[in-house]
């Protein structure tokens, strides 16, 4: 039994993978190809398939997949090949199709299922050194991380034990063939430059680089669990869904603060800020006066004050506009955008099964009032009172019969809706996607 088929039993067994469905994220290239043809000899009796990911960046990508479903098909090994568009951004081309790449993966694993991919000790030593260059703490320096939770499965990294030589030997015994992606010699990307310039040198001087730093790595990656378990003990009575409690916060020091914070943004599956930027925005967000609106925001993500709680945001309000005045057909869902989320009518039992068809949704121009009681109550007091967050305001919906005010969202209702037969025992839902509160 070879040093790849022993690695990689050793790797399943110790994270209870034997048994499990397997998913290797296929590439074509050299490492992927021998963690594909070693998992298919191994005949573990287990659901085993192959994804490979064309980004359609290359004008050879269409020959690569079918490189790929050749190979599969000669190990007979189910493969889904996934076109994805990347859009390169200020990250650069790398991490785009990084991101595309994983965001297809994601989607694509099945509950339970195991995913695969073929790093090894070499990748580690590049991820070590490329996250210190960019002032990565000990998250970053724990590098490549051998099993971690992966949308609704695992990603598991079995041959991170073994170097890229030992993976070459092993191809080269079975005449293993496999692509070549020309970028990977343009040292004008960082990995590459590490990988084609730094690292020989490094590996001259010190032979032992890539051993050692697997074993920082491993250090890294216990310094990083004690702090997340630190994270854990932290957020009680501060972080409340997608909020978290100032009062709390504040009696943290700075370090846990900060640090509360990165594993809260890691927990909700987002990139967190620079150090510099995280430092300055978290502490305009404690410190600024409580009639302003401080914010901190950056590519990944945003987070807002009002009152005493920060709120997470996936997106930034701002930038997104409310849809015009919509007619609605209330016999369907009504779409809002990626702010207002969407209506839904729930009739009543025995009532008719939606609304008119007339009905019109708007969004807030300004000195909106809404009849309760007998009386014309301003929107703005109602959301003051309600505690609604100014940046949802503009995105909430407003629906009316001719010229009258009927609901605010699912909130209010207003004394006319009450007057019609056709809202007896009828519930509008209202499905925001973020939180109002």
């Amino acid at each position: 039994m070879g040093k790849v088929t022993e690695s990689l039993q050793a790797a399943l067994k110790e994270c209870g993978a034997t048994s499990a469905a397997l998913c290797v994220a296929f590439s074509g290239g050299r490492d992927s190809t021998v963690l594909l043809h070693s998992l298919a000899q191994l005949q573990l009796g287990a659901p085993l398939r192959a994804m490979h990911i064309d980004h359609a960046l290359h004008r050879d990508s269409e020959g690569w997949a079918e490189h790929c479903r050749q190979l599969a098909r000669q190990l007979q090994v189910p493969l889904q090949v996934v076109r994805v568009k990347v859009a390169i951004g200020t990250s650069g081309p790398e991490a785009a199709a990084r991101e595309a790449r994983y965001e297809a993966l994601r989607v694509a694993l099945k509950p339970g299922e195991y995913l695969l991919t073929a790093h090894h000790r070499d990748d580690q030593l590049e991820t070590v050194l490329l996250r210190l260059m960019r002032g990565s703490g000990p998250v970053g320096i724990a590098g490549i991380r051998t099993l971690i939770p992966f949308a609704p499965g695992y990603l598991l990294r079995p041959l991170l034990e073994l170097s890229g030589a030992d993976i070459a030997r092993y191809g080269a015994k079975h005449g293993l063939a496999w692509l070549e992606d020309p970028s990977n010699a343009d040292a004008g990307y960082d990995r590459n430059y590490l990988r084609h310039e730094v690292i020989p040198g490094l590996s001259r001087r010190w032979p032992a680089a890539a051993q050692v730093a697997a074993r920082a790595a491993r250090l890294g990656e216990e310094a990083a669990e004690l702090l997340d378990e630190l994270a854990v003990q932290d957020a009680v009575g501060i972080v409340q869904g997608d909020a978290l409690e100032l009062a709390g916060l504040r009696q943290l020091s700075g370090s846990r603060q900060r640090n509360l914070l990165r594993s809260f943004l890691r927990q909700q599956g987002l990139a967190v800020p620079g150090e510099a930027a995280l430092h300055e925005g978290l502490a305009q967000l404690l410190q600024a006066r409580a009639d302003s609106a401080p914010r901190l925001a950056w590519p990944g993500g945003e987070l807002r004050r009002y009152r005493e709680r920060l709120y997470l945001l996936r997106s930034h309000p701002d930038a997104v506009a409310p849809p015009a005045s919509l007619t609605w057909d209330t016999r369907r869902p009504l779409d809002l955008g990626p702010l207002a989320g969407s209506l839904d009518w729930q009739a009543a039992p025995g009532a008719l099964g939606h609304g008119p068809a007339d009905l019109t949704v708007r969004f807030r121009s300004g000195g909106e009032r809404l009849r309760k009681h007998g009386c014309h109550v301003r929107l703005k007091n109602l959301f003051q009172e309600a505690g609604i967050v100014p940046w949802m305001r503009p995105h909430v919906p407003l629906l009316y019969a001719g010229e009258e005010l009927l609901t605010v969202g699912d909130l209010w209702y207003s004394d006319q809706w009450a007057h019609q037969a056709w809202a007896a025992g009828a519930k509008l839902r209202w499905a925001p996607r973020e939180a109002l509160r």
